[in-house]
């Protein structure tokens, strides 16, 4: 550009006055760009910016108009100014180079206004502008790619450029190469290319750097394929695809596009399939696209198998694709492969990391993560970067760990068993397995309040993480018949299962630890096993029929442990009360305390204080209630016993004061119980005291501050009860609100979570419920 145009520019921003940060505010332009202008190193000003610049000066008139020429007149000295090429080159225009497109693109909305605002940065901008797009394979790259190129490639001066570097092919396009057919889609004559590579880089660094271009890049296979094609070029947006991450590229924008959710992926295939289709199989249709798991090559293919067999049924093609042995083969159509697609990355991979994506296979879930990952193979961390890089796997949003796709899931097996030994597969996958029910029962154990450890914070996270890894491990297990290492880690679960999982969890952990004990013939540990499954029955599962069965073959099992006979007294009272045998609850919760002091088990005690006082509390002997549940916590205060359960005590406690009128002391103890669980970061404990202070608010009258309390109870309550109590309160606190219509959706949902669980309080509800729905 000018000096003439620079001085004006720098003359109009000071007369203002504004410094350059401040015209850059106002005009969206970076300080840099208007620095580059004003010192004459940007030549050729794009006239979006020029007109940018006119509005944040707030020239008007005479003035707009002569900055505006100026800035033309600059465009037009650049260009004469140019060296001399010879005439074919000089002649050379940018043109349209882009493929077709075939399908519609579809379910990426937001990835397009992504890409629109890359290219506004590009217009704006004095550097060259990178994006470089990268996802795995058969994640839609390309076709997003020429998507942008045929919406965009218009908005750029010299207008859009294509080019497949081929670079998941034995052979990519080298840059010297890819600069010859970039001159020749600028129009430079095929005479005119240099031999010499650096001469032709060199001229096509010339062509381009004084042009505003979308130049895409397609299909990369590293960053040394695309370095040399790059040149500083104000205006210009350089699109780069990959399978890789390309990572060591200065990329100004980076976009890893993911899979589609199932309502795009359905609405892919509808586009591929045809609407009438898919209207007449919506469910089939959804089970096909959840198979396909969001991966938009995957989805063309079964929308391409559908549209070509217009005899079968989507049901039919569902039932297929169920198979994960024949899912690979029935992807197929013509020459588009998942397969194939996928084999291409696994080959380009080194040996070590190649092994580990096999071995992946032998991970129960889609998510691992570095430790797991060396327990595969010595290389662990190392060759999880390189399929990280490779777009293999996934990164997941928890810092350290990664993803699987359901899809390369399958195809890693396939790999498995073709490559691998099977006798070192199944040495791999018994390291593994064991590592897992090791690693989780020791974690467990920081939970056991007859030990108590200090790493608990620690310990809860990994069992979160990796809850459905050891899980399967344990799967595995029960299926080996490793009775003892199945019964330890049931029983290291004990105090951690209290306030973490849900009830199918639990569940099947304590009945594989029953059926471990039986085998291994432990009397004591059957029984203890047990009663821990008759508590997952009834508190989380919601069904204390079932839990009774348990409850009575746990107490028939001669265990001769005062401890086990305690606690099997323990869950039998709760059970009662489930069902609504008061007395017996209350006889039961006696027995237990009884028991637990008899055994000097202070711990078991107060436990078991706290309980009786809930059945008395239900039974409607306030005082007692009070009484016992006071002693209890007491008892625990003094020995400084763990937090949580204190927390939980609280609650009850809380509970049993409002009723009898004390609502500011029950509230207190619902502080206190809330701060300690958040100091622990149990969520569900933190919901718990939420639901019930949202109840004694309730009842006092508090209608709005109840109402907040449920709401943010709602979604973490874990008890099997409590969701429906939860819904049935806030429909009623939205009638009283004046919000029929939210009361109703609150009563449906609630009416449709009592299915779930078969006790006479839920029952009492439902019908409750429908009353008021009709």
């Amino acid at each position: 550009m000018s000096t003439t145009f620079g001085d004006f520019l720098r003359f109009y921003r000071s007369r203002i006055p504004l410094t350059q940060e401040e015209l850059a505010e106002r005009t969206g332009l970076s300080m840099r760009a208007i620095s580059d202008m004003e010192r004459g190193r940007t030549l050729t000003p794009q006239s979006r910016t020029v007109q940018l610049l006119v509005g944040g000066l707030g020239l008007e008139g005479e003035e707009a108009a002569e900055f505006t020429a100026l800035a033309r007149a600059s465009r037009l000295r650049a260009a004469e100014e140019r060296p001399e090429v010879p005439e074919a080159v000089a002649a050379a225009v940018a043109s349209f180079t882009l493929p077709p497109v075939l399908v519609e693109l579809t379910g990426r909305g937001a990835e397009r206004k992504l890409l629109d605002g890359f290219a506004c940065d590009a217009e704006a901008s004095s550097r060259l502008q990178i994006a470089v797009l990268h996802g795995a394979p058969g994640a839609g790259k390309t076709a997003l790619a020429i998507d942008a190129g045929h919406r965009l490639g218009a908005r750029f001066a010299d207008g859009c450029v294509f080019l497949d570097l081929r670079g998941t092919e034995s052979t990519p396009v080298p840059p010297e190469r890819a600069a010859q057919r970039l001159l020749r889609s600028f129009g430079v004559d095929e005479r005119a290319i240099p031999n010499d590579p650096d001469d032709r880089l060199s001229l096509y660094h010339s062509l381009l750097r004084e042009r505003a271009v979308l130049l895409v890049l397609d299909n990369a296979a590293n960053e040394a394929q695309v370095r040399p094609l790059l040149a500083s070029s104000p205006g210009t947006l350089v699109l780069v695809t990959s399978r890789r991450t390309l990572s060591g590229l200065d990329a100004r924008h980076r976009l890893a596009l993911g899979l589609l959710p199932l309502d795009r992926s359905v609405e892919l295939l509808r586009v591929v399939a045809g609407p009438r289709r898919l209207a007449a199989e919506p469910d089939a249709a959804a089970r096909v696209a959840g198979l396909c798991g969001g991966m938009p090559l995957a989805l063309l293919i079964a929308g391409n198998r559908l549209a070509s067999r217009p005899q079968w049924t989507i049901t039919h093609l569902a039932d297929q694709l169920e198979d994960e042995r024949r899912r690979l083969s029935v992807l197929r159509a013509g020459d588009l492969q998942v397969r194939a697609a996928f084999e291409i990355s696994y080959h380009q991979l080194s040996p070590g990391a190649a092994t580990l994506f096999r071995r992946l296979a032998l991970v129960p879930s889609p998510d691992t993560s570095a430790d797991l990952a060396a327990m595969l193979t010595e290389s662990g961390e190392e060759a999880l970067e390189e399929l990280a890089d490779a777009s293999l796997v996934g990164i997941s949003e928890t810092p350290g760990r990664y993803t699987l796709h359901d899809l390369l899931r399958v195809f890693a097996g396939e790999r498995l068993e073709v490559d691998e030994d099977p006798a070192d597969v199944r040495e791999v996958s018994t390291r593994l397995r064991h590592w897992l029910l090791a690693t989780a029962t020791q974690a467990a154990r920081a939970f056991d309040q007859d030990n108590p450890a200090h790493c608990k914070e620690s310990a809860g996270r990994w069992l979160a993480l990796e809850q459905e890894n050891w899980r399967g491990a344990l799967r595995s297990a029960v299926a080996a018949g490793e009775h003892s290492r199945v019964l330890a880690l049931a029983q290291a679960m004990h105090w951690y299962s209290d306030l973490h999982g849900v009830g199918e969890l639990w569940r099947e952990v304590f009945s594989a630890g029953a059926l471990a004990a039986r085998a291994l013939g432990n009397a004591r540990d059957t029984a203890e096993q047990l009663n821990y499954l008759s508590w997952a029955l009834y508190a989380l599962c919601g069904q204390p029929h079932e839990a009774l069965v348990v409850h009575e073959e746990a107490a028939a099992v001669p265990a001769d442990d005062i401890l086990t006979e305690a606690w099997t007294w323990y869950y039998g009272s709760a059970i009662r009360r489930r069902l609504g045998q008061l007395d017996e609850a209350v006889s039961l919760s006696r027995q237990s305390v009884a028991l637990f002091e008899q055994a000097g088990y202070l711990i078991g005690e107060n436990l078991a204080l706290s309980l009786l006082g809930l059945m008395l509390h239900t039974a409607g002997s306030i005082d007692e209630a009070v009484e016992v549940q006071q002693r209890g916590v007491l008892q625990h205060r003094k020995a400084g016993g763990d937090e949580e359960l204190l927390s939980m005590m609280l609650i009850r406690l809380a509970s049993t004061l409002a009723a009898a009128g004390e609502v500011p002391s029950s509230l207190d103890l619902l502080d206190e119980a809330e701060s300690l669980f958040l100091r622990h970061g149990t969520t569900a404990g933190v919901a718990r005291v939420r639901h019930h202070r949202g109840l004694v608010l309730l009842d006092a009258g508090r209608l709005g501050e109840a109402r907040s309390q449920l709401l943010a109870a709602l979604d973490e309550a874990r008890l099997s009860d409590h969701r429906v109590e939860i819904m049935a309160r806030l429909a009623d606190l939205a009638d009283a609100a004046g919000e029929p219509g939210q009361a109703r959706a609150l009563r449906v949902r609630a009416l449709a979570e009592c299915g779930r669980y078969d006790t006479p309080a839920v029952r009492t509800i439902a019908a409750r419920l429908s009353t008021a729905l009709n």
